[in-house]
Order: structure tokens, then sequence, then C-alpha cells
């Protein structure tokens, strides 16, 4: 099967029982981390840029508000990644549904599409972008953000949205690949702001590209989908989409296992804060850099080792409340974040980024010293979580910001969404709590 004939040719009834449900879950913890993140500060900026700088009749995502396709795309995109909660995959160092569910919905509404399309193209994005950013990391020098790959995947999407025929969506591949944005990850690791993990601006360029290949603007080919034939295949067999991880803690990935450490040695010898001297921390390299101890913002507390697993310790949970506000300037959680001690370890460099391993020592105040097995992030993709714990997930983030009703509806919605119009979905995102 050729790359253009799995964008355009994937059909609901090609997906096993256990992709659809994958769908289905994937879809509704977009939602969720897109609800949570709604009051951040990062997804308030952006939401007015959109409406007030990019004219149009696309509706923003929880919001009254409109805008140009392309800038309200970008502030989906960017709102969900303002609370680093959202489903991931491990080769790909990133985020596929970020960027992706951006141009779903504002294709999927402006050619308003049935909801079992929109779970098939959903599907078929997942699948593409997996391969996109597999083939991206394998022939590119440094490590850039999702939104490179992403924008490409944007643009996938787009294309089979709108039926673009095969030389469009050849174009349109090739454009956003082109313009896509190669930001440097890296770099907001090692300083944490609100550019992130670039998911916002690639469904912006994504959404772009299809646009002008539509117009006959040209861009192909798009090199990591024509010139890296090693990476697409299995495509229709090789479900990528079962290999996304979710996450039970809104931040960086590669802080959990360090968060999983302390929290099984507080649970297991029924510890407080008040017990604990220091924390320290083995890691891979990429975990290290995670280095800030005094966030100031909820960026800088997201992209962060020691914050959370002090706050961990402090408080025994970790949620999008415990990132900002006062929580920055617990005094308790600061005398633990800055008293963390990271340390990089060789063999867990050695399985990066498959696997993400930290072991968590606790240095107590009357000399113990007790030290965590090797630990992994929760809910990896081969021990993924129960249907009832994203659930709970998907309610602690959209309760107390859109009400319960409405979370439900959504839920429910999502649920059933295969047999009704993309609309039955969408009634309830396009408008704000």
């Amino acid at each position: 099967m050729t790359v253009a004939d799995f964008i355009h040719g994937l059909r609901w009834s090609d997906l096993p029982d256990a992709v659809r449900a994958q769908a289905r879950r994937c879809l509704r913890d977009l939602l969720g981390v897109a609800a949570g993140g709604l009051g951040t500060r990062m997804s308030r900026i952006i939401r007015d840029h959109a409406a007030e700088d990019f004219t149009g009749a696309t509706p923003l995502l929880f919001d009254d508000r409109r805008a140009a396709p392309a800038a309200a795309a970008m502030a989906m995109g960017i709102s969900i990644d303002s609370l680093d909660g959202h489903d991931g995959y491990n080769p790909s160092k990133g985020h596929i549904g970020c960027p992706l569910l951006p141009a779903l919905l504002v294709f999927g509404h402006q050619a308003q599409i049935s909801g079992e399309e929109f779970l098939t193209a959903l599907v078929m994005g997942y699948e593409f972008g997996a391969r996109a950013a597999e083939a991206q990391h394998a022939t590119c020098p440094d490590y850039h953000t999702s939104g490179s790959w992403g924008a490409v995947t944007a643009a996938a999407a787009g294309a089979r949205l709108l039926g673009l025929d095969r030389d469009q969506t050849r174009h349109a591949l090739g454009i956003a690949e082109y313009h896509g944005p190669r930001s440097q990850m890296m770099r907001c690791i090692d300083w944490p702001t609100m550019v992130k993990d670039g998911s916002g601006w690639g469904a912006m360029c994504g959404v772009s590209a299809v646009q002008l290949a539509r117009r006959g603007f040209t861009g192909a080919p798009a090199i990591t989908v024509e010139d890296a034939p090693g990476f697409w295949t299995g495509l229709g067999e090789d479900w990528r989409i079962l290999r996304q991880y979710f996450k039970p803690y809104p931040v960086c990935r590669w802080a959990q296992a360090p968060v999983e450490g302390v929290l099984a040695l507080r649970r297991a010898h029924g510890l407080t804060s008040v017990d604990v001297d220091h924390i320290e921390v083995d890691s891979f390299h990429e975990a290290t850099r995670l280095a800030t101890a005094r966030p100031l913002t909820t960026e800088e507390a997201q992209y962060s080792t020691s914050f959370p697993c002090a706050v961990a310790m402090t408080r025994g949970a970790l949620g999008p409340e415990d990132l900002d506000g006062p929580a920055l300037r617990d005094p308790e959680i600061l005398r633990l974040s800055e008293g963390l001690v990271m340390a990089e370890d060789a063999q867990a460099n050695a399985v990066f980024p498959g696997t993400r391993l930290a072991r968590v020592r606790l240095v107590l105040r009357d000399g113990r010293v007790l030290e965590s097995d090797w630990m992994t992030p929760r809910w990896d993709a081969e021990a993924p979580p129960s249907e009832a714990e994203l659930s709970r997930k998907f309610h602690a983030l959209a309760d107390p910001v859109l009400g319960r009703d409405r979370a439900e509806a959504i839920e429910a919605a999502i649920a059933r969404l295969e047999a009704a119009p993309l609309t039955a979905l969408t009634e309830h995102l396009f408008h704000a709590p």
C-alpha cells in the first residue's frame, strides 16, 4: 500500500476493534487535556491572538470566538500543549495527537463530515504521524519538536478530509515539511517557555499547506515521506496507535518515572516530606536537562524533574493545581526541589527513547537511605491504563472547567461518534464554558 493510498483509502471497516477503541480513548484524552489547559496563561494568550489578529469563521475550541482556519488550528494545538498531559509515542520523543487533532477539527467542521470519517481520519493520522516522526528523527541530526513532523501529519489529515487529489496531497505534504517548525526541542528543555513542543505551530503550518495545495501552490516532495521508504512499512497492519502512552501527570514524560519512584517509596514506608532530607535521581541524559528547581511559571514546572518529584513527596499527588499559583511558592516543595540531586546513568541512556528509566533514593533525616527499583512511567503501551482510569483522568481535568454535565456529554458523544455526524461532538466543543 502506498502512503497516498493509505491517506485517502483507509476505511472504518478496515480497523480492528482494538484500534477503534484506542481512537476514542485518544480523542477523549486530548479533549480533556485541552479543557484542563484552558485556564493557563498560555492558552488565553494564543486564543486572544487567533481571534483578534486572524479574523475568520472557524470556531475556536472551548471558546465563543472564531478565527481563520490556520489560526484556529494553532490556538487548539497550543491550548492542548499548554498542559503537558497528552498522549505520546516513545520512538517519536513527542506527541502525534496534539498537532493532528486541530487539523481534524478545523477541516472536519468545514467539510461537515461524519463521526465515522472523523475517527477514521484520526487513526490514519496517528499511523502517518508515527512513521513521519520516526523517519525525521532517523534522518535529521537535530532533535526537533513534535510540530516539525506534526505539520506533515496535519497536512495528511487535511488532504484526506478536503478530498485533495493525489498530486495536491503530495504538494501539501511537501509544503508542510518545508515550512514546518524545525524548532529545537532541547532549547525549550533548557529554557522552558511557552514555545514548548511546537505542536500548535505545526498544526497551523499543516492547515495552511492544505489550503495552499488546493489552490495549486507547489512544494513536493516531502523528503521524509518519499525518500525514507524503510519507515513506511506496515500501513494498515502494524497499528502504531496501539503503542501510544498516556500520561497520569501533566508534566514532561521524562520526569514521570522519577515521580513514580518517589511515590512508591512514600507509600511503601509511610513517609511524609518532613522525613526526607533530600532526593536523589538516576536517569537518562535528557531527563537530567529538566533542571529548573525553582520554577516561576507553569511551563518551567512542567519541564522540570526536581519540582514534580518534590510535589509528589510533599503532597502525595501531582495535578495541574500543583504546577502553578501557590504551589510554585510552597516552601516545603521548594526545599526538596532545590535539594534534589540528578545523576546521568549509562543503563538509562542505553534504552532511551524506547524506555524511560529512573531510580530514586530518599535520603532521610534519620540517616537512612531508601532506594527504589528502576522505574518506568505509568500507562506505557505495554501496561496501558484501564478504561476507568482514563475516564477518571478526563473528568478530573474537564469537570472543574466545563462542568460535569458538559464533560459527560462530550464523553457520551465520543462513545457513539461512529454512528453520528461530527456535529454531535463539536456542538459541545465550540463554545466557552
